[in-house]
């Protein structure tokens, strides 16, 4: 699925899930409480926390809409970067 770095730095900006729920790749961001500024914060702190910088084809409502999606959008550009 993902790693441990990953939900520490999504969980903060989910205030509509439980800190007991089971965050799942399916689980919709929108709906547990990712608004417009905290996605905005939240590009920063991946992109911190990863090193790596979100191209403008990422940057869309569908890359944040769930969190596996977001997961394998960070994901290949580990990877990107790791080649």
């Amino acid at each position: 699925m993902w790693d441990d770095q990953f939900e520490q730095i999504l969980r903060p900006f989910l205030p509509f899930l439980p800190p007991q729920e089971e965050l799942t790749p399916e689980s919709d961001l929108k709906d547990l409480g990712l608004d417009s500024l905290g996605t905005v914060q939240l590009l920063g702190t991946l992109e911190d926390g990863y090193q790596v910088r979100f191209r403008d084809s990422a940057l869309t409502m569908e890359t944040f809409r769930t969190a596996g999606v977001l997961w394998d959008t960070v994901r290949g550009m580990l990877q990107s970067t790791a080649s």
